[in-house]
């Protein structure tokens, strides 16, 4: 499988949409620029309860703008985090495409191997796997633990992730929702958020010329 940086031709133009719950945050950029995710970060701020909030809005305002940049680094279609109303970040969403022009889109179980595979960390125990029909399409579910490799490799962290590889009718790109997060203890709630998200997700091909 190619991923879109690797320099593969972009086969369709499709539009992702998500109708997420209150707490979910759209940290799409479309430059990628800190200044953008700085304005971005700004409008969201400005929303927030002062009275709920257990940090202060400038600590959320810093988390906000580092993590668009850094979830915007490999230029994501979509790019999400979720917020708990006391201002703690609790988990990452990113949506990517892959696909080849004139290369078959691999099944659901030549999919499901290589939704455990990281650049940066092993999975750890027994993953989770579950094959379901979302809104959007034909989908595998795989959740798992995983061991992260620290920065200069200086020990690893453990965090969980759930990866969803979708496949929509009448497309050739395989659409994959990865949900990753650290605070271990509150997986059943955020597992939750997750699999409601995703049963919201709405991919829309567009024609050729046209941009979102």
């Amino acid at each position: 499988m190619t991923t879109p940086d690797d320099g593969a031709p972009l086969v369709e133009a499709f539009e992702c949409r998500f109708d997420f719950q209150p707490g979910w945050i759209d940290l799409t950029l479309k430059e990628g620029t800190k200044a953008e995710a700085k304005a971005l970060a700004t409008e969201v701020v400005n929303t927030l309860n002062p009275l709920a909030l257990e940090i202060e809005k400038s600590a959320v305002f810093d988390d906000m703008v580092e993590r668009a940049v850094d979830l915007n680094d490999d230029v994501p279609t979509l790019a999400a985090a979720y917020y708990a109303e006391n201002g703690e970040a609790l988990a990452n969403l990113m949506v990517d495409s892959y696909g080849d022009e004139g290369v078959n889109r691999p099944t659901r179980e030549e999919v499901q191997p290589l939704l455990l595979e990281w650049g940066n960390a092993e999975p750890k125990g027994e993953p989770q796997v579950t094959y379901l029909e979302l809104p959007a399409g034909p989908a595998v579910r795989v959740q798992s633990m995983l061991q992260v490799k620290r920065m200069f490799g200086f020990g690893r962290k453990l965090t969980e992730f759930i990866k969803y590889a979708v496949f929509p009718p009448g497309m050739t790109s395989l659409i994959v929702v990865t949900v990753t997060w650290e605070a271990i203890a509150r997986t059943e709630e955020i597992t939750e958020l997750a699999d409601e998200a995703v049963q919201t997700l709405r991919i829309t091909l567009l024609a050729s010329g046209d941009t979102e």
